[in-house]
């Protein structure tokens, strides 16, 4: 298919708020508020920043743009790159489920950088945000998650260059051809490995954030009359081409406008891997309804669909064993372990339950393989099977739609609760008033405002 560049870049360039479907822009706000209360918690909880924002200053990386959780204040591309490494330093980000990618980690901050260069109105962030969502999914899409994985890419980085990209070049007000540059620029910039996986590393973290910088820089370059080539997405050595064996470019493009991706993003209430959630529901369910205790669980088998198996529960013993935060996240194993043990998993569970003894030897006992169900349930949904074996017998519950998906949506309330129970901490009695400002995004002329009091910086310190 010619011309997806071109079609996307239209698409980004012509969007306005007063063209979004009122629900479209409720939902983005809500996932705005979602991803900053992530990045609070993320600023001082998660162990990779520290070195993260050291880095930073030490490149004498202050400007004026905001960090959220932070009292000081960063140049443009170093606040993109820490806002969106710590949206996705805790895996507690959104996601999508088709597009198997995280959506609002790369893309709000690069937008929120530019809003603040540019003093844009919370609407003109909404309809830039959600530009940039349409555009980041359809491409995962277009690719084909399973290659793309199977060739070693992490998709939420590599198509959220281009999403973020997009959020940020409208933002500075660019137009078609500005938006074709910032592609091909960004096609150049579009990195994210999954060998993290061998050993818990922190760069799942930080190639997200690089999107956000990235993206931001390319939109700025292509600002300035900076040339990038043309056809990023369908050229012959563009993106599509070079970065699975089998791409459908039509899903690129489809439903452009029309159908809105943005209403199939989903939440997580649980900080790990969202092909663990529909297993951990069935724990919680089965545990809840059979009054199962951990002590009397002979066994425990997991079914997933093959590309979530290959994320979480493969290789096996690896995964009983996780050491760290991030092979926590990612070991489904350790997740039916905490939540046999406590009905639930949150963030501070994890400094907790990687040193118990007694969930560790619960890890032991869960076995994980493909299941047809779970299989068949993808692209539209991660689903998961949890059949848990006891002296008393056997108990299984498939769950097709994980809590926090579209069709299992969570409510207003839960998600305010989230984000209070993760950002209170630390923003403590101005928790409340900065969710209502955000949930009010498009009443703000200026953006700036949402970050102008002193007393919620200092809230930040």
């Amino acid at each position: 298919m010619d011309n997806i560049t071109e079609t996307l870049a239209g698409f980004a360039a012509d969007l306005t708020f007063d063209a979004l479907p009122g629900e479209v822009a409720d939902r983005a706000k809500l996932l705005m508020l979602d991803t900053v209360g992530i990045i609070v918690r993320a600023r001082h909880d998660a162990e990779s920043t520290p070195s993260m924002v050291r880095a930073v200053e030490r490149m004498g990386l202050r400007g004026d743009c905001t960090v959220f959780g932070d009292a000081a204040r960063y140049a443009p591309p170093a606040a993109a790159l820490l806002n969106g490494a710590l949206a996705h330093s805790l895996d507690f980000d959104d996601t999508h489920a088709a597009g198997s990618i995280h959506s609002s980690a790369p893309i709000f901050p690069a937008a929120f950088a530019a809003a603040e260069m540019t003093g844009a109105s919370g609407r003109e962030l909404i309809a830039a945000v959600v530009a940039g969502y349409e555009i980041q999914i359809r491409l995962s899409l277009a690719l084909g998650p399973s290659d793309h994985y199977a060739r070693g890419f992490h998709p939420t980085a590599t198509c959220g260059v281009f999403g973020a990209a997009a959020a940020a070049g409208k933002l500075l007000g660019l137009d078609r051809a500005g938006l074709v540059s910032t592609f091909g620029i960004a096609l150049s910039q579009a990195a994210g490995s999954m060998q993290f996986l061998d050993n818990g590393a922190w760069t799942k973290r930080s190639h997200v954030g690089q999107a956000a910088q990235n993206g931001l820089m390319a939109a700025m370059l292509a600002s300035e009359g900076y040339r990038g080539p043309t056809g990023a997405f369908e050229g012959k050595a563009g993106f599509l081409s070079a970065y699975a064996p089998a791409p459908d470019p039509a899903k690129a493009v489809a439903g452009l406008g029309e159908r809105w991706e943005t209403m199939r993003l989903a939440v997580k209430p649980y900080p790990s891997c969202r092909y663990s959630h529909a297993a951990m529901d069935a724990i919680a369910a089965l545990r809840a309804e059979h009054a199962i205790a951990p002590e009397e669980v002979e066994a425990i088998t997991i079914g997933l669909p093959r590309v979530g198996l290959n994320i979480i529960g493969e290789p096996l013993a690896a995964k009983q064993a996780p050491e760290n935060i991030v092979d926590g996240q990612f070991s489904m194993p350790f997740c039916a372990g905490v939540v046999l043990r406590e009905g639930r998993l949150d963030w501070d569970d994890y400094p907790r339950h990687l040193a118990d003894a007694d969930t560790l030897a619960l890890c032991r006992r869960v076995d994980c393989v493909v299941d047809a169900d779970a299989e068949a349930a993808l692209p539209a949904n991660m689903a998961g099977k949890a059949t848990i074996t006891t002296p008393r017998g056997r108990f299984e519950r498939f769950v097709e739609v994980p809590r926090g998906e579209p069709d299992n949506f969570l409510s207003e309330d839960e998600f305010r609760a989230k984000f209070r129970a993760l950002a209170a901490p630390y923003l403590g009695d101005e928790t409340e008033r900065f969710a209502q400002k955000l949930l009010a995004l498009d009443s703000l002329g200026n953006i700036r405002a949402l970050v102008a009091e002193n007393r919620l910086k200092a809230a930040y310190a």
